[in-house]
């Protein structure tokens, strides 16, 4: 078992209740799907690595950013536009006064899983 790391306690910690129970809900989900990847704080942010950098998440004040790089949105942008989240190039807002989307969250982590094991393999 990966010890946990405290950095991203702390990070998830300084938010309110409701943020909290979603970013653990995040983090909770990635570490089951990819329970290889490790855990840092990069660009200030809670961030999974699995040969380079997995997927970043942040909370804000009405939203938590997922940034999956451009090629995780590119992804599932049809479905992101179907469902009316905002996106830009290489990240996503959830609503924080809605479920975080469990199933395109999966989506995404495992598209990118496979893309930077992909890439490593190749390099």
């Amino acid at each position: 078992m990966k010890p946990i790391n405290s950095a991203i306690d702390e990070y998830i910690s300084q938010t309110d209740e409701q943020t909290q129970v979603k970013l653990v809900q995040l983090r909770t989900l990635i570490q089951t799907l990819v329970p290889e990847a490790t855990e840092k704080i990069s660009y200030q942010m809670p961030t999974f690595y699995l040969f380079g950098n997995l997927i970043h998440f942040a909370a804000f004040k009405n939203h938590i950013g997922l940034y999956p790089g451009p090629s995780g949105v590119s992804y599932v942008q049809d479905e992101l536009i179907a469902r009316g989240y905002t996106f830009a190039k290489g990240s996503i807002q959830f609503p924080l006064d809605q479920p975080l989307p469990i199933d395109l969250i999966t989506q995404i982590v495992i598209f990118r899983s496979k893309e930077n094991k992909q890439k490593h393999t190749n390099i």
